[in-house]
């Protein structure tokens, strides 16, 4: 079997795999990303039997029960470069044995949830209310460095998009992938759509402060995007490198995203931390609730 060599996978002189600290036996199969560390410190109150709590950088990590289901709560920080760690990191400590460095012949899939917050491009998703995400689309192009790219990605929607936005070839190509239907069956009640994931919080987002944007139409041409019976819902930094990265390693990867911003109307609320914990909450008790399946690419 194939050695995965110590400067490909690092793993820590404690045994913990390199960025998240975390040790195989800590990882749970049902697992949520927040961005922000202190998320986590607040949400671990909803979790009984504490079994670890790790910290390193931006990724803060506690695992324990929810209603007599193992959960991992694990931060991420911002951007699909974070998530290229969280996501093979993850992956690492459920496939790879860390003694032989090789992949394990049983596979263990994760469910993989991402609760965050986002702007809504479309005028009639009010704030707080949840979007989730049926497609993520990445703006970011890391999924585009990984070789089975295509066998994950809806090819005619990128096309389509691709069409529709006049896009530029100095920016990154574009992906399409689609989120889990498994953990999509307990967010009937959400908006749901494409959820546009951009490299950068201004100028990818639209938003103009001292400097102009290369295409001045860029929200509107988003905002009337239609493909079959989707359309682009909201922005927000994460989400196409989970359920791209989730795909191609065989994992269900999901993002639900609590509306704080409305695009359109230039409005914005500050004062969402309270909600978010309560949807959050609601977040980690759908997660336990459905069971895990999904063909590995």
């Amino acid at each position: 079997m194939k050695v995965i060599e110590p400067s490909e996978l690092v793993i820590n002189s404690d045994g913990s795999v390199f960025h998240l600290h975390l040790h195989p036996h800590q990882l749970a199969d049902n697992v949520l990303l927040v961005g922000d560390p202190d998320r986590v410190k607040l949400l671990r109150g909803m979790l009984t039997h504490i079994e670890s709590e790790t910290r390193s950088r931006e990724f803060v990590s506690a695992t324990g029960t929810f209603k007599g289901k193992r959960i991992t709560l694990l931060s991420t920080g911002i951007g699909t470069d974070n998530i290229d760690i969280v996501i093979n990191e993850l992956d690492a400590l459920a496939n790879i044995d860390f003694e032989t460095r090789t992949v394990k012949k049983e596979h263990r899939s994760l469910k993989i949830l991402r609760m965050g917050t986002s702007g809504a491009i479309q005028p009639d998703i009010p704030t707080g209310t949840l979007v989730y995400s049926e497609y993520s689309a990445g703006i970011d192009g890391l999924l585009n460095w990984y070789q089975d790219r295509d066998k994950v990605c809806d090819l005619q929607m990128e096309e389509a998009f691709i069409k529709h936005m006049n896009w530029s070839p100095r920016l990154a190509a574009p992906y399409f992938v689609q989120n889990s239907r498994v953990i999509g069956k307990s967010f009937n009640q959400a908006f749901r759509g494409i959820t546009l994931s951009a490299p950068g919080f201004y100028g990818p987002q639209g938003r103009v402060v001292r400097l102009s944007l290369t295409d001045p139409q860029y929200l509107s041409k988003l905002a009337s995007f239609r493909y079959n019976d989707l359309r682009i819902m909201n922005f927000e930094m994460e989400g196409s490198a989970i359920a791209g990265l989730s795909r191609l390693l065989g994992h269900e990867g999901a993002t639900v995203c609590l509306i704080i911003a409305q695009r359109s109307n230039k409005n914005m609320n500050v004062d969402y931390r309270e909600l978010m914990y309560e949807k959050a909450g609601e977040a980690i008790e759908r997660l336990a609730m459905e069971e895990k399946g999904i063909e590995i690419i």
